[in-house]
């Protein structure tokens, strides 16, 4: 029996030291993003996200030129999980809401934004108001959505006959949430 313990135990060390570290542990580098969208230097990443959910766009007139329309973002709905596809919050608006499974939540203001490709939600940096709430959120002062695939306003066209029809697009991208660093 002690010699099948030390076999599992070596086995175990043994995938352990093949596997590598955990995708989480690896440091997150914002060097291959665009200027506008990176957080200024004394942050530290406080958690990375995966998003995988719906955006909605609205066909509405618009303000400025009469007798036009357009699709116009209507609200996310998103789950949020970490690098090993465990459920931490949720994303979803208006106003765009960031909220933990502990409860605490953020809200934000929207700083910058840079193309992410054709067919592609833009990269966005939001600069974060205080945290409702204790929990994950409390400290974050802004937050990064790179990665995005999809979410693009609908091609189908936007009139005056579809004023008001909602269309609901799939997305994905990560959340990065950044706290000033100690």
């Amino acid at each position: 029996m002690h010699v099948r313990l030390v076999i599992t135990i070596a086995a175990v060390a043994a995938v352990s030291a093949c596997a590598g570290p955990a995708p989480s542990m690896a440091p997150y580098s914002q060097a291959g993003l665009p200027a506008a969208i990176q957080v200024p230097a004394g942050h530290m990443v406080a958690m990375q996200t995966m998003a995988a959910g719906d955006i909605t766009w609205q066909c509405r007139a618009k303000a400025d030129m009469p007798g036009q329309f357009e699709w116009v973002f209507a609200g996310p709905d998103a789950g949020l999980k970490d690098r090993s596809g465990r459920t931490v919050g949720k994303y979803y608006g208006p106003p765009a809401t960031w909220e933990s499974v502990d409860g605490s939540r953020i809200t934000g203001k929207q700083l910058a934004i840079a193309p992410a490709g054709s067919g592609n939600i833009p990269l966005q940096l939001v600069q974060a108001d205080p945290a409702k709430g204790m929990g994950a959120m409390q400290g974050v002062s802004h937050v990064q959505r790179v990665n995005t695939r999809g979410g693009v306003a609908p091609a189908a066209g936007c009139s005056a006959a579809s004023q008001g029809e909602k269309q609901v697009v799939r997305y994905t991208a990560d959340y990065v949430f950044w706290r000033a660093a100690m």
